[in-house]
C-alpha cells in the first residue's frame, strides 16, 4: 500500500513541479521583455485549450488508451513544445516576438492542461486498485504535487530563471521525465463501449451530468470561481516587482525574490489539502466551496492594501489564504464530482470539471483581468501612480469574489448525505484509521 502511493506522490511531484516551473512567474519574464500587455493572453490560453483539450483526451483515455499512457504522451509533447519556446526565446534575445512564442507556449500547454485531470484519473484508478479509500488517502498524495511546484518556484527563483525564457526550458525538460515515469504506473482500464451509443462511445455521457439541477448549479459556479484561479498565477510576480520602482521599496527582499514570497501560498496548500477530509466529512462540499470563495476575497483584497514594505504582513496573510482558496475549491471539487460519477465516465467527468473551472472559467478572468490591469495600472506611469492603480485592480477583483460567494450561498443546496456517493460513506469508516505515505 505504501509503494503504490508513494508512487504516485512522485508523479504528483514531477506533474506540478513542470507547471511551477513557469506559471507564477512567466509574467515577470514577459514584463521583462516588453510583453506586459500580453500577460493575460498567456494565461488565458491555458483556459482556451482546457475548454476543449482536457475533454477530449478524457474521451480517449476512457475509451482507447489507458490514462497512463495518455498522460506520458501527452508530457512528451507538451516538453517538446515548451523546450522549443525555451530555445527560440534564448536565441531571440531582446527580439522575442509575440506571435512565435505564442505559438510555442499555447500548443505545449495545450497538451500540459489535460494531464491534471488524467494524473487525478491514474491515481483514483491505482487507489482503488489497491483497496485504498481515495477520500482519505488523495489528499496527502496530492501534497505532494504542492511541493513539487514550490520546488520548482523556489529553484526558478534563487537561479534567477524567474526573470528568464530558462524557466520554460526547465518545465519542458521536467516533463519527458514525466512522461518517461508515467508509463511506469499501474495500467488504467479502458471502455470501448461496442455496443454503445455514439455519444457513449465518445465519452459525451459526462455532460448529460448538466440534467441533474445540483450538478449544473455546481459546474456553473464552479466556472464562475475558475475566473479567480489564474488572475495571482498571472500577476502577483509582475505586481510586486514593480514596487521596485518605488525608491522606498527598492531592494526590498520581497521585491527581489517575488517567486519566493509567493511561494507561501503554495506552502500553506500543502497543510490545507490535508484538511480536506475532515472538513468534507464535517461540513459538506458546500461550505468547503464557500470558505474557498471568501478566502478568493481575502486573497485580493489582502493584496490591494498591502506592499513589500510595512505591509508586507499583508502579502503574507494573502499567501496564507490562497491555500484555502485554492485546495477547498479545486481538490475538494474535483473529489465531488469522482463522487457523483461511474468509473466509466471518470476521466471525462474530470475533463468536463476542468473545462468549467480552468477553461471556461479562467479564460473569462484572465482577459478581463488584463483589461482591467491594462487601463488603472499601465496606463499609468511607473511608480506611485502604477502601485495606486494596483491596489484598485485587486480590490476589484475582491469585489467580484466576494459577489460570487454571495450567490453561492443563496443558491447551492447541500446534497444529501445519501447521494454523496459510496466512497465517502467508505471514507467516513476509515477516519479513524491511521495510514500515512
Amino acid at each position: 500500500m505504501k509503494a503504490i502511493k508513494t508512487r504516485l506522490a512522485a508523479m504528483g511531484f514531477l506533474e506540478f513541479a513542470v507547471w511551477g516551473s513557469y506559471l507564477t512567474s512567466l509574467g515577470a519574464y514577459l514584463a521583462q521583455i516588453g510583453q506586459a500587455e500580453h500577460i493575460g493572453w498567456f494565461y488565458a490560453v491555458q483556459g482556451v485549450v482546457s475548454i476543449f483539450m482536457p475533454a477530449l483526451v478524457g474521451i480517449c483515455a476512457d475509451r482507447w488508451i489507458p490514462a497512463q499512457k495518455m498522460l506520458s504522451l501527452c508530457h512528451l509533447i507538451a516538453g517538446g513544445f515548451m523546450l522549443a519556446a525555451g530555445l527560440y526565446a534564448m536565441n531571440a534575445g531582446d527580439a522575442v516576438q509575440f506571435g512565435p512564442l505564442f505559438t510555442l507556449y499555447t500548443i505545449s500547454v495545450g497538451f500540459f492542461m489535460p494531464t491534471i485531470g488524467l494524473s487525478n484519473s491514474v491515481s483514483y484508478t491505482a487507489l482503488g486498485k489497491a483497496g485504498l479509500d481515495i477520500i482519505k488517502h488523495f489528499p496527502p498524495i496530492r501534497v505532494f504535487g504542492t511541493i513539487g511546484f514550490i520546488c520548482a518556484m523556489l529553484f526558478v527563483n534563487f537561479t534567477g530563471y524567474q526573470n528568464t525564457y530558462a524557466q520554460l526550458i526547465t518545465s519542458g525538460i521536467l516533463s519527458f521525465v514525466l512522461a518517461a515515469y508515467a508509463l511506469t504506473m499501474p495500467a488504467c482500464p479502458v471502455n470501448k463501449g461496442a455496443n454503445k451509443s455514439l455519444s457513449e462511445a465518445l465519452g459525451l455521457k459526462a455532460f448529460l451530468l448538466f440534467k441533474d439541477s445540483k450538478m449544473a448549479i455546481f459546474f456553473i459556479f464552479s466556472m464562475l470561481l475558475g475566473v479567480s484561479l489564474q488572475i495571482t498565477n498571472g500577476f502577483a510576480n509582475p505586481f510586486i516587482q514593480s514596487f521596485g520602482s518605488i525608491p522606498q521599496f527598492a531592494g526590498a527582499w520581497g521585491v527581489e525574490n517575488a517567486n519566493a514570497l509567493i511561494s507561501l501560498s503554495q506552502m500553506s496548500e500543502t497543510l490545507c489539502i490535508l484538511l480536506i477530509p475532515f472538513f468534507l466529512r464535517r461540513f459538506g462540499i458546500k461550505t468547503v466551496m464557500l470558505m474557498a470563495m471568501l478566502a478568493w476575497v481575502f486573497r485580493f483584497g489582502f493584496f490591494g492594501i498591502g506592499n513589500p514594505g510595512d505591509g508586507v504582513w499583508l502579502f503574507v496573510l494573502s499567501m496564507i489564504v490562497y491555500g484555502i482558496a485554492f485546495d477547498f475549491f479545486n481538490v475538494s471539487g474535483s473529489l465531488y464530482v469522482d463522487q457523483q460519477t461511474t468509473p466509466e465516465i471518470r476521466s471525462s467527468a474530470q475533463g468536463l470539471f476542468m473545462i468549467m473551472t480552468n477553461g471556461i472559467g479562467a479564460t473569462i478572468g484572465t482577459l478581463s483581468a488584463q483589461a482591467v490591469i491594462n487601463r488603472v495600472v499601465y496606463s499609468q506611469p511607473e511608480g506611485v501612480a502604477q502601485a495606486t492603480g494596483w491596489s484598485h485592480a485587486w480590490l476589484i477583483f475582491a469585489a467580484y469574489a466576494l459577489v460570487v460567494a454571495v450567490l453561492f450561498f443563496l443558491i447551492f443546496k447541500s446534497p444529501k448525505k445519501e447521494e454523496t456517493g459510496h466512497r465517502l460513506t467508505e471514507a467516513e469508516a476509515a477516519a479513524s484509521e491511521t495510514d500515512s505515505i
